[in-house]
């Protein structure tokens, strides 16, 4: 099992500035749980950023539901599980994995597919295992394109959609590309698959990884006349951002997501010139030179640095309360919209 360092700083943050605000039953829509035997290449030739695999060399589903109920004093949360993302995990032994924690503890889940992968074969796990949908990521894209042109197609073909659309699958979606959201390429796509694909849910992933507001570009405007596509706020930490998708589209299409066990470590994000930087408490992730995106932070001033999931609620709390938002919105945002996509009781 995990163990925590949960300091009498981290103590009266979570008191002072989360426990309130919370519901006191929650959903986690983005959680990646897996097993260290399930690796089977080198992590740290993935696609996109480096610095998520110096968190955890995995996160067994013992090891998640101990990260909620510490970090998450009297209060229940539900989260919805998949499998890691990173193209050294065999997905495989990680989705069946996922199905059988799913089932052990009748927890929602998606089934993380491949672009390559038959959608016969797609269909008849996701129904078999009880699967909700679909996660997918860039990693999977095709070798030969250039990380910095992957489009969604590129690792979420057609077919793949067509069959979520027959189903009314959820469908969870990190974008690609170094302009994230802002890039034209995405966000006319995310428009296109949902005037072409109604019957499926896209879950839009960290905003579109919207992380400065620069990534925001006219996305938000392009995109303000589509009338379903939700948006997961997972590993966000900007305030701006998020009170500017709530005013776009409202509090019934925002939910939460940790990004566990991304999220568990200590960190808080500044933004430079558009760049994210995620300042660390020094020595607490080993050497992390080598990531641009990683600052350590040493001495009494890391004391001040409580977990990155505190970081991310205490952002969404400051967008709701600029929008004047009330405990109905808040009770949508943590639960009720992720009940209603997930197919879970509400409240």
């Amino acid at each position: 099992m995990i163990s925590f360092h949960i300091t009498a700083y981290d103590q009266s943050f979570y008191q002072e500035t989360l426990q309130d605000f919370l519901p006191n039953k929650f959903i986690d829509c983005h959680n990646h749980i897996w097993l260290d035997r399930f690796v089977t290449g080198n992590l740290y030739k993935s696609r996109s950023c480096a610095w998520p695999e110096m968190v955890a060399k995995d996160n067994s589903i013992e090891d998640l539901m101990q990260t909620n109920q510490e970090l998450f004093p009297g209060k229940q949360v539900i989260p919805v599980l998949y499998s890691y993302v990173n193209i050294a995990v065999d997905t495989v032994q990680s989705n069946q994995y996922v199905q059988n924690c799913s089932q052990k503890y009748q927890l929602p889940a998606l089934y993380l597919s491949r672009p390559e992968e038959p959608v016969e074969e797609i269909e008849r796990h996701v129904l078999e295992g009880g699967f909700c949908g679909l996660k997918v990521y860039l990693e999977f894209a095709p070798s030969y394109i250039p990380t910095s042109e992957i489009r969604i197609y590129d690792f979420l073909p057609p077919e793949q959609l067509a069959l979520a659309d027959k189903h009314k699958w959820v469908v969870q979606l990190h974008i690609a590309r170094p302009k994230r959201l802002a890039d034209p390429v995405n966000y006319v796509q995310l428009l296109e698959i949902e005037q072409k694909y109604p019957g499926l849910q896209l879950l839009v992933a960290h905003l579109g990884r919207a992380y400065a507001d620069e990534d925001l570009g006219d996305a938000l405007e392009y995109l303000k006349h589509t009338e379903k596509t939700v948006w997961d706020f997972t590993a966000n930490t900007n305030a701006y951002v998020m009170e500017q998708v709530l005013r776009y589209f409202g509090p019934d299409r925002f939910i939460y997501g940790s990004d566990f066990p991304i999220f568990r470590m200590k960190a808080r994000r500044v933004v430079e010139n558009g760049f994210y930087i995620n300042e660390i408490p020094a020595g607490s992730l080993g050497d992390v030179s080598s990531d641009p995106h990683m600052r350590e932070i040493p001495g009494a001033e890391a004391e001040a640095i409580t977990f990155f999931i505190y970081e991310e609620m205490a952002s969404c709390r400051r967008a709701v309360e600029k929008l004047g938002l009330g405990r109905r919105e808040i009770d949508k945002i943590f639960y009720e919209n992720s009940a209603r996509i997930f197919g879970l009781k509400t409240q």
